[in-house]
């Protein structure tokens, strides 16, 4: 055997010069036209802040992709990996293996109750495909319902079911989905004037969308508990019940992507958890390891398991399971337990973010709305608080850039700003990267908003 210590590194040390060479010529970058971007090198990472090749550091208010939760190179994780990778690097996925195992065993214990099996996947895109491709078999049924503010990854069918505009472009989809509208009061598409009254609209909406698509027909019903990119849009209570009972009414299974919202995010293992109501499927991954290996998975109801006890479930992926990736699972959940993080991210949201972030609204009349839980957060900006008109794309840059001047990078998404820094974050490091937002309103604030 090869003695490791002995041998040269096969990774070589690029300049960020090389870097941003070689990316240029090689790398293909998602939902860009390559030559309207330039790529930041990042070179280094600890905590809640990274480092570019100006070397100039930031505090990371966007957790990369909202989903390194528990910070970046936390030191047990990455040693997890490292003594995984010593011990067994790859196995099929028709092996056992036990940290596979162990990590399918841990999210279980985490999830509702009669929820016991999990399928695992190399991310959330893949776990929303399974997830849809379970549901239906389990019903017999062909169509799924999916809201138009969300998002459910990349792949043909969950582009398909994602009902923002980045679907535009990989449509004709997959048959068989239906969209529909999901409650968003700031910007009410049921002309409600309460939470709770957009929140019965929205339900009779629904139940007026399932029966002229036939409920029979209908396998699933597939949403973001708390939806993500497409505002950080918390339901009203009630609202994710009735959803249920719907399902529960007419025999349909219910999905939670918990693909964002889920592991400490928004102060609870899974969002979910905030409204005490019981899906039939759950889809996860970013959170579950905080990305530092690839992973997703569903979380399967005992009724839907059991439809491939004595039956095959027809579908599979080469890495699922991956031993690298599952014993990251098992280490971070094991550390989110002992450092008690899904705790500090609901008292965080509760006592630290949202009033900071509501005192800036009281204090910049460009932030036309703040929501939020946990560690995920969103302001919505305007130019005039009255009208609620967004910002445009170029007033938001302009914000974007007043942010990374005072030292933190902003997640900007249409017209807001979201707050979803890792959720490791102390109050002190929160307030550095409060005050940067701070500077990042008041060039909004220059657009002409006009306070009520």
């Amino acid at each position: 055997m090869v003695d490791v210590a002995t041998q040269p590194s096969l990774l070589p040390i690029l300049d960020a010069a090389r870097i941003r060479e070689l990316d240029k010529r090689h790398v293909l970058h998602s939902w860009s036209a390559q030559n309207a971007i330039d790529p930041v090198p990042i070179m280094a990472a600890s905590g809640v802040r990274f480092t570019d090749d100006t070397g100039t550091t930031y505090i990371d208010f966007t957790s990369q992709l909202v989903n390194v939760n528990i910070g970046y190179q936390h030191p047990r994780l990455v040693a997890a990996i490292a003594e995984q990778a010593g011990r067994l690097t790859t196995i099929s996925p028709a092996m056992a293996n036990d940290m596979r195992s162990e990590a399918a065993r841990a999210i279980a214990e985490i999830a509702p109750d009669g929820m016991n099996m999990v399928f695992f996947t190399n991310g959330g895109a893949e776990a929303n495909e399974n997830a849809i491709r379970m549901a239906r078999l389990h019903t017999g049924r062909h169509k799924v319902l999916a809201a138009y503010r969300s998002y459910h990854g990349a792949t043909h069918g969950a582009i398909t079911l994602t009902g923002d505009p980045r679907r535009f472009g990989s449509e004709p989809g997959i048959p068989g989905v239906v969209h529909f509208f999901g409650p968003y009061l700031y910007r009410s598409p049921f002309h409600a004037s309460t939470e709770h009254q957009e929140g019965e609209r929205a339900l009779a909406h629904l139940r007026e969308v399932l029966q002229v698509e036939g409920p029979h027909t209908i396998a699933a019903i597939i949403l973001e508990t708390i939806v993500g990119t497409n505002g950080i849009l918390v339901p009203p209570d009630g609202y994710l019940q009735g959803v249920r009972d719907l399902c529960d009414e007419f025999g349909i299974m219910l999905i939670a992507d918990e693909v964002m919202a889920g592991f400490a995010r928004a102060g609870e293992w899974f969002a979910i958890n905030h409204w005490g109501v019981v899906p039939d499927l759950i889809t996860f991954a970013k959170g579950v390891n905080s990305g530092y290996v690839p992973l997703g998975g569903v979380v399967l109801s005992d009724a839907i398991a059991g439809s491939f006890m004595d039956t095959p479930y027809p579908g599979g992926l080469t890495y699922s399971g991956h031993p690298l990736a599952t014993a990251s699972a098992v280490a971070s959940i094991a550390i989110m337990r002992e450092e008690g993080i899904v705790e500090h991210a609901r008292d965080l949201g509760e006592r630290v973010i949202g009033p900071r972030l509501r005192a800036l609204a009281e204090q910049h009349p460009s932030v036309g709305e703040v929501r939020g839980l946990g560690v995920f957060w969103a302001l919505e900006l305007v130019s005039d608080r009255a009208a609620r008109t967004p910002l445009t794309a170029e007033q938001m840059g302009q914000v974007a850039a007043a942010c990374k001047a005072a030292g933190m990078w902003p997640f900007i998404a249409g017209n807001r700003v979201h707050v979803v820094p890792p959720c490791v974050i102390t109050d002190v490091e929160f307030a550095e990267g409060a005050a940067a937002l701070a500077a990042g309103l008041a060039v909004a604030d220059s657009f002409g908003a006009a306070r009520d």
